[in-house]
């Protein structure tokens, strides 16, 4: 096995879910990640529609969407609980795991942010820049590329397919069908 299948920061880390509970990475092994922060009155706010698409088009072949609300950038996510569930749930029908609101930035960055920055940089340095930049992650908790705001989740769709793909043929999954 490659050290990226054994030894993965990502699936070492948790975050806490819009509801409270605490999400371990680790129950993402296998699968393929797309990690987003996200925001529910910015002028991004409409990409909810294309990421739930790309959920339900894809989750039962192992891809997760992961959206962590923040508002870090123009006080876009300025509400608690009821308000991100109001924003993206009830206006966009997301049914992908929100997480509780984070920052992405500077010394209080969530931690999930701090791994995927250190591990993806950015174009003009590891800062994350704005709203609804998205991260995918391979089904290794390997982080293999980074999307910048303006990236429709659509335009993804060639990745994560690839990446889903790929995972359909791992070592692990050939041994699990054998079972």
């Amino acid at each position: 096995m490659s050290r990226s299948q054994n030894n993965s920061e990502f699936y070492n880390l948790s975050a806490t879910s819009l509801q409270g509970k605490e999400v371990d990475m680790d129950d993402f092994k296998g699968k393929v990640v797309l990690v987003v922060n996200t925001a529910s009155h910015c002028g991004f706010t409409p990409q909810y529609e294309g990421l739930e698409n790309l959920y339900k088009k894809y989750k039962d072949e192992g891809l997760v969407i992961l959206g962590f609300p923040c508002n870090q950038f123009g006080n876009q996510e300025p509400g608690g609980k009821e308000e991100i569930e109001q924003g993206c749930l009830i206006n966009y029908g997301v049914s992908f795991p929100m997480m509780e609101k984070v920052d992405v930035n500077g010394p209080n960055a969530h931690p999930v942010f701090q791994y995927l920055k250190s591990e993806l940089g950015g174009l003009l340095g590891s800062r994350v820049k704005w709203n609804f930049t998205k991260f995918l992650i391979d089904a290794n908790g390997k982080p293999v590329k980074r999307y910048a705001p303006i990236t429709k989740p659509e335009k993804i769709t060639p990745d994560i397919e690839r990446l889903l793909q790929k995972a359909q043929v791992t070592p692990d999954r050939v041994e699990q069908a054998n079972k």
